[in-house]
């Protein structure tokens, strides 16, 4: 039988926005666990505007076990 997989699409500016409002400070390798261990996630989806800057940040969530969509950054 073969297993069934759980994907979870993220969109990482609305993500982050609500947890600003809040005043929370999200542990994106946390939340990774969390995504696997409560919803049996195999594969999370990050979608991400691309800022040059921020390429560590990116590394990171790469290695807490995201896959990263760049996707065009809009400035207001």
């Amino acid at each position: 039988m073969k297993q069934e997989e759980n994907f979870a699409y993220i969109d990482g500016a609305n993500l982050y926005e609500a947890n600003k409002e809040l005043g929370w400070k999200l542990d994106y390798a946390r939340f990774r666990i969390w995504l696997k261990d409560k919803y049996s996630v195999t594969r999370a989806y990050l979608f991400i505007g691309m800022v040059p800057k921020y390429v560590p940040l990116y590394t990171k969530l790469q290695e807490a076990g995201f896959t990263l969509i760049f996707k065009q950054t809009v400035y207001d």
